[in-house]
C-alpha cells in the first residue's frame, strides 16, 4: 500500500502561495542546509520532538485518501479566498509517488510543489504534471559553494529548473537571503543570469533571512551551528536582477 509520511498540515497558510491555504509538510529532504528552519523535516522517519510543553512526534503515515479526505474537507475556504494546498517539506519530491497520487483525489483546488529541485527528471515531471504553480529554490549557482553550505551538487537542480521551463506549468523563483552566503553580488548576478528569459518564469522572490532558524534544532535533539554571521547584514540587490529583466520581488 502506498503511505506518505508527513510532519505538519499548516492551515490558513498565507505565505506558501495565493490565497489562503493549506501547507502539508512532507518528511525527507536530500540537502542538508546549514540555514535549513525545518530541521525536523531532514529525516524521512518519523521523531520525537522535545519542548517545555510537551513532546510530540514529527512524522505521521497516511495513504494518499486519508490526506486527500483532510484537504478535500476545507476545499470549500480554500476555493473561496483564491487558495488551494501546497506540498512543501522537507523535500515533497523525495515522496512524488504519494505526493501525486494525493494531488489526483483532490477536488478542484489550486496546487502548488513547493521543492528545492533536487529530484530526478522523471519525479519533477510526475508532480509538475499535476500542479498549478512551482515554486523553484534557488540558494547557490557555484557548485563547490553549494556543496559546502549544503551538502550536495547543485546539478541536478540547475538541470531540473531547464527542464521546469519546458513543462507549461508558471513558477516562482525563489532564492534564501543568507548572510555572506547566498546574498553576494556575484551569487545573486549568477542567479539572474541563470533566470533570464526562462519561459514559465513569474518572478524571483528574495526570502530574507530567518533569524528563528535555529529554534527547532534542540527540540529535534541536533545542534545548530550556522557556518555564516548571522548578525551580519543582508545584501538585498534587486539591481542585479532589474538590469537583467527579471521581475523581483522582496518577500
Amino acid at each position: 500500500m502506498l503511505t506518505g509520511i508527513v510532519f505538519d498540515v499548516k492551515e490558513f497558510a498565507i505565505h506558501d502561495g495565493p490565497g489562503i491555504r493549506t501547507t502539508v509538510f512532507l518528511k525527507g529532504c536530500p540537502l542538508h542546509c546549514a540555514w535549513c528552519h525545518n530541521p525536523e523535516g531532514i529525516s524521512p522517519k518519523p521523531q520525537v520532538l522535545h519542548a517545555p510543553s510537551g513532546d510530540r512526534v514529527a512524522g505521521t503515515v497516511y495513504t494518499p485518501a486519508e490526506l486527500a479526505w483532510i484537504l478535500n474537507a476545507q476545499a470549500d475556504i480554500m476555493r473561496a479566498n483564491e487558495g488551494g494546498v501546497t506540498f512543501s517539506g522537507g523535500e515533497p519530491l523525495r515522496q512524488a509517488r504519494f505526493v501525486a497520487a494525493t494531488a489526483r483525489l483532490l477536488r478542484g483546488m489550486h496546487i502548488l510543489l513547493d521543492t528545492s529541485g533536487y529530484a530526478t527528471k522523471g519525479d519533477l515531471r510526475l508532480v509538475v504534471a499535476l500542479c498549478d504553480m512551482v515554486y523553484y529554490d534557488l540558494k547557490l549557482i557555484d557548485p563547490a559553494q553549494h556543496r559546502r553550505y549544503t551538502g550536495y551538487d547543485n546539478a541536478p537542480i540547475l538541470h531540473n529548473f531547464h527542464v521546469l521551463g519546458g513543462l507549461g506549468v508558471p513558477y516562482v523563483v525563489r532564492v534564501p537571503l543568507i548572510p555572506g552566503v547566498t546574498d553576494t553580488d556575484d551569487n545573486l548576478a549568477a542567479i539572474a543570469a541563470t533566470v533570464r528569459g526562462a519561459p514559465g518564469l513569474l518572478r524571483v522572490d528574495l526570502l530574507p533571512y530567518n533569524h528563528v532558524a535555529g529554534g527547532k534544532y534542540a527540540a529535534a535533539g541536533m545542534t545548530f551551528a550556522p557556518p555564516y554571521d548571522e548578525a551580519r547584514p543582508l545584501n538585498i540587490n534587486t539591481a542585479v536582477f532589474t538590469e537583467a529583466g527579471v521581475p523581483v520581488h522582496v518577500a
